[in-house]
């Protein structure tokens, strides 16, 4: 799928994405064109998604983050589906994910402080549908926090 070409490219292009072409092609040892053609086809294929900022939340102000576990009823059959729906809809949700096993589902939730957060988990978080447990986990400190790939 990959050749070490690519790979190159990969490893510049994801410690160093505010590279103009030229200089990516540069520093990945290829041309500009050859640069361009595999950027493209890795887009193309789906291996590079997307290019975006990433915004510091506490530099906004928003210094409280909370992962919620959340079990569903699963014998609602569109559960998952209705509280998915209704979670992306929450602005403070910033990230769902699905789990196999006694949780279903973890919620990452920011807010100002906590009395902003309190307000979000009893408007918003505990009329969510079909929930049948949810465990809150207070976070302290991001320890590692890195997209880069091991290429």
């Amino acid at each position: 799928m990959l050749d070490d070409t690519d790979r190159r490219i990969l490893r510049r292009y994801q410690h160093e994405p505010h590279l103009g072409p030229a200089e990516l092609a540069e520093r990945a040892g290829v041309t500009p064109a050859t640069c361009a053609r595999r950027l493209d086809r890795m887009r193309a294929a789906g291996i590079i998604r997307a290019n975006r900022a990433v915004i510091d939340w506490h530099a906004l102000g928003y210094e409280v983050e909370v992962s919620l576990r959340v079990s569903l009823d699963k014998t609602q059959p569109r559960a998952i589906d209705d509280f998915m729906a209704a979670a992306r809809e929450v602005p403070e949700v910033v990230e769902i994910q699905t789990f196999l096993g006694r949780v279903d589902l973890r919620l990452s939730v920011i807010a100002r402080d906590m009395a902003h957060y309190q307000q979000i988990y009893r408007e918003a978080i505990l009329t969510l549908p079909h929930m049948t447990d949810i465990e809150a986990l207070m976070h302290v400190a991001r320890i590692k926090s890195d997209e880069v790939l091991p290429l």
